[in-house]
């Protein structure tokens, strides 16, 4: 499969970020939506949701972030099902630190026991040797010290299991302690127009604190900064009603205004919009487009 154009387009430079020796496009694909109602078990049409991850590489994404617990393995086998062998430039993400439970809740798994039995899930399921990037997932209410989790992603590093660490849910105070450790090249911390990630973000962040902060940090330090809940669970127009106003005289969406939004916030941010449908796939990858004026990102910033 050929690698479609990386800067076609782009109306936000730059159009690709650096994960360590890694280089994607700065508008990658969330798996989350893959799996069946509440992320669990099957889709009700599994040939589509493969349809989706081979249209996503057509386009040109080369950067899809998943997990294990999604489904739980669904996500991932889908992905496998779809693009395995996968195209040499696709760089597959995926975070560890939390699981599920039998009423479809989410809970942490930060020792470093399950830390391994879920990268060890993740590299059957998505039929890999090494993981090319894992985002430690960090859960307070765990009762793990955060070193500790880290300590035992850089032994499976050590081991070949995993390319680059990455982290998520995390403040500033926390990714400067895991600098002083080791390389970190992207954060995965909840930011959108409108501050809202509904139930699922609920339940597992960590009181973050300060969002702007933790972007400048990763825009100093050059780390990606990946935005989950991007589209505020698919609730981002009537959350934020200035998105439809200049949706409009871009004939454009709301959603798409809000990645475009993203997009110019900052030259490290890297949208992760996740859909079960390829018509909103292409439309989220046409917000590539989309240039903002200084006035219309200060508008939505509001």
């Amino acid at each position: 499969m050929n690698q479609p154009a990386r800067t076609e387009g782009f109306a936000h430079a730059p159009a690709t970020i650096r994960l360590g020796d890694l280089e994607v496009q700065r508008m990658g694909y969330g798996a989350m939506r893959l799996p069946g109602k509440d992320v669990w078990g099957e889709p009700d049409d599994p040939q589509r949701a493969r349809n989706v991850l081979k249209r996503a590489v057509e386009l040109g994404v080369d950067f899809i972030d998943t997990a294990w617990f999604y489904g739980p393995l669904v996500s991932n086998r889908l992905i496998a099902e779809a693009l395995h062998p996968y195209p040499s430039h696709l760089v597959i993400a995926t975070k560890l630190g939390g699981k599920r439970l039998p009423d479809k809740g989410w809970a942490p798994a930060l020792r470093p026991e399950e830390l391994r039995k879920g990268a060890e899930e993740d590299l059957r399921t998505l039929r890999l040797e090494r993981l090319d990037v894992v985002h430690l997932r960090n859960m307070p209410i765990a009762g793990v010290p955060f070193m500790e989790s880290l300590d035992a992603l850089l032994a499976m590093q050590a081991e070949g299991k995993i390319r680059h660490l990455a982290l998520s849910n995390v403040n500033a105070h926390e990714i400067e302690k895991a600098l002083a450790r080791t390389p970190i090249v992207a954060v995965q911390n909840m930011f959108n127009v409108s501050g809202g990630g509904g139930a699922f973000a609920k339940l597992t962040h960590s009181e973050v604190d300060d969002p702007e902060g933790v972007l400048e940090l990763c825009a100093r330090k050059k780390i990606a900064y990946l935005p989950y809940f991007p589209l505020a669970v698919g609730n981002v127009g009537q959350q934020k009603p200035v998105l439809a106003e200049i949706a409009a005289k871009h004939g454009a969406t709301p959603a798409q205004i809000a990645l475009a939004w993203l997009l110019a916030r900052s030259p490290v941010m890297l949208p992760i919009p996740g859909t079960s449908s390829v018509e909103h796939l292409e439309q989220n990858w046409d917000a590539r487009r989309i240039a903002l004026s200084p006035k219309e990102v200060a508008a939505i910033a509001k």
